[in-house]
């Protein structure tokens, strides 16, 4: 099945969306305790509001390695489903992270942008996405050639269901806007740790 399901859109074309709600569409349609490694930040606090997983990883405080860490995941459990939910500003740290997931074709990894073309959690700075850098495009030229942006969130759940039966890799690019997390994520890192040893099933209960 080719990807996107649907006709293929530019950033420009791409309606822009809510995150947590697009956050909720995602986690509504994970039945396999898929891992899902959410980015510093409101992609973050949002994955949180949704309801929380033991097989859900809060990153606190690590810029740009939602990515490497969804990686990592995906390499230590091949046959468990992994996503990575960053932002733009923070993949724009980390653009070398698509291209190894591009040459090691890592079959069971999606990675979904959320750009709303600023640094939103420390002020609002405008991020790159905003003055014409491409996520989809960028990742692309990387080697991922199964990416594209949402163009609603109907075509955005159709993406993560596609992903979550079919190899990847995937990259989904979101245009969202800038409204603020419902929730805040608890920031005890041993404690979120903890738990999502546990959810993976490397740490006994």
């Amino acid at each position: 099945m080719a990807f996107p399901p649907n006709q293929p859109v530019s950033r420009e074309q791409a309606k822009v969306m809510n995150r947590f709600d697009i956050t909720k569409r995602m986690v509504a349609l994970l039945r396999n305790e898929e891992a899902v490694i959410g980015g510093i930040g409101y992609t973050n606090f949002d994955l949180w509001g949704a309801g929380q997983r033991p097989q859900n990883f809060y990153m606190l405080g690590s810029m740009g390695l939602a990515v490497p860490i969804g990686m990592g995941v995906a390499l230590a459990q091949p046959r468990r489903k992994v996503i990575a939910l960053e932002g733009d500003g923070s993949i724009l740290m980390e653009l070398g992270s698509l291209a190894t997931v591009a040459a090691r074709k890592q079959k069971n990894l999606t990675v979904v942008i959320m750009d709303n073309g600023a640094y939103q959690i420390t002020g609002g700075q405008t991020a790159l996405t905003a003055e014409g850098a491409d996520i989809v495009a960028i990742a692309k030229g990387c080697g991922l050639t199964q990416s594209a942006w949402a163009a609603d969130e109907s075509a955005f759940e159709e993406m993560i269901a596609l992903s979550l039966r079919e190899d990847g890799p995937w990259l989904i690019g979101c245009r969202i806007d800038s409204a603020k997390p419902v929730e805040t994520t608890e920031r005890d890192p041993p404690i979120l740790k903890d738990r999502f040893m546990r959810g993976l099933g490397v740490k006994g209960s």
